[in-house]
């Protein structure tokens, strides 16, 4: 007997960007049975082709009229800065009963720029963002379990109708996934703070010991510590160079606001003030073990439906 799980939760998935999102998406839907066809769309015929070899991709999209005929869902898994272009490319051969989301790490800018585009067809996009990743990507970077029990962040709009949105949520649902709904504007906030922040500080952490005359030494003496500090950094940098410019405001408030809690750590240090600065790494502890848990929590796999 065919379990919920093992359900067409769509025919025809069009992917436009085939590497670590787009690609672990189709692989986990495929892998769960949710959908027939998957359609691959790029900048990169050789990506493209890979994905083919490997078996992420059904077929390689031709025209776009042709890619979009009959889809269900379209999922657009590009940079930020590429996704008006790759909406307005869909928008004259978008047809009514096809949805379209993204996988942007920001939303603000995208619901904008997806307005521009699609017009009058707005209510056909569906706004999302996969809180899963690796520092790798390409085709051969793509999982089948990368969603599994990982948040993904939905930012419905008022055009969009609860079907439209369902559709969405069960091709994720369908990846493992978890979830949950924001504003585009909360979303935004949220993610400066506890991802874009972070990124922009790893960068810059390494860029600044890259840059120093003894850097060779520098780097020949990093061990675990530096390397786990370090890891995002390892991150495509124009992705991360997209999203940052793409939520500058959200972005440029959170690093303001680090570089004045860093001012006064400083302060701290340079007044031998041991009580002070133990309490601000206690602070932090405790608050990072509640995080620690309680993502353990949230990610332990659900009973099997029997």
């Amino acid at each position: 007997m065919t379990t919920p799980a093992l359900k067409k939760v769509v025919n025809k998935v069009v992917i436009f960007g085939v590497g670590l999102i787009g690609g672990s998406f189709a692989r986990a839907l495929k892998h769960a049975g949710a959908v027939a066809t998957v359609v691959g769309m790029g900048r990169s015929s050789a990506s493209l082709a890979r994905a083919l070899e490997l078996g992420i991709i059904d077929e390689i999209g031709g025209g776009m009229a042709d890619a979009l005929l009959g889809a269900d869902l379209v999922l657009v898994a590009a940079p930020v800065a590429q996704t008006g272009a790759i909406l307005a490319s869909i928008a004259p051969h978008l047809q009514p009963g096809t949805i379209v989301t993204d996988a942007g790490s920001t939303k603000s800018d995208v619901v904008a720029a997806a307005r521009a585009a699609l017009g009058g067809k707005m209510a056909q996009f569906v706004p999302g963002h996969p809180i899963a990743g690796r520092e790798t990507n390409g085709p051969d970077a793509a999982i089948i379990d990368l969603y599994q029990g990982k948040k993904v962040v939905l930012t419905p709009l008022a055009e969009n109708c609860a079907a439209d949105v369902e559709r969405v949520a069960a091709a994720w649902r369908a990846c493992g996934a978890i979830l949950h709904t924001l504003s585009p504007e909360e979303h935004d906030k949220v993610f400066a703070a506890v991802s874009h922040l972070p990124h922009l500080l790893a960068f810059a952490l390494v860029d600044d010991i890259a840059n120093k005359p003894h850097a060779g030494l520098l780097f020949q003496y990093a061990a675990s510590g530096f390397r786990d500090f370090t890891r995002i950094a390892g991150s495509s940098p124009e992705m991360w160079r997209d999203i940052s410019l793409a939520n500058q405001p959200a972005l440029l408030h959170e690093l303001d606001a680090y570089l004045a809690h860093l001012t006064t750590l400083r302060a701290h240090l340079a007044a031998n003030d041991g009580a002070a600065i133990e309490g601000v790494y206690a602070n932090a502890q405790h608050a990072r073990q509640q995080w620690i848990e309680a993502i353990e929590t949230a990610e332990i796999p659900a009973a099997p439906t029997r």
